[in-house]
């Protein structure tokens, strides 16, 4: 499966095309948790603040809505790249912790079954 698409949006900032190709290319890494569900959206935000006397402050936010779950991960950085990738690594861990989460319940599932025709209660 590949990533779904993902929507851009820009606030106070153009979005440029290396900002959208980085960010594909750093999200590809996400699909192992995603895995082959079509139901997957991604919103990616950029935005400038402005409410700064000085220096640069960019803020990307971002989130997933797969599994009727909604992962979401913000960052601000001086730079938009830095901040992808502290979002990338925030939605990596929240969507493995998910991951993580739902094994756990089926092979705790799978016990239960077994102890049940083992024992026959």
């Amino acid at each position: 499966m590949a990533f779904p698409t993902i929507q851009f949006k820009g606030t106070n900032v153009t979005v440029v095309s290396t900002w959208k190709e980085l960010v594909e290319q750093k999200f590809k890494t996400l699909e192992k948790f995603l895995g082959s569900h079509t139901d997957v959206t991604c919103h990616v935000e950029f935005e400038k603040m402005t409410t700064q006397q000085s220096g640069d402050i960019n803020r990307v936010e971002t989130t997933i809505f797969a599994h009727g779950k909604v992962f979401r991960a913000e960052a601000v950085s001086s730079t938009f790249e830095s901040a992808i990738d502290m979002v990338r690594k925030e939605i990596e861990r929240e969507l493995s912790k998910a991951h993580d989460k739902h094994e756990t319940m089926l092979k705790r599932g799978r016990r239960k079954i077994k102890e049940m025709l083992r024992f026959g209660r």
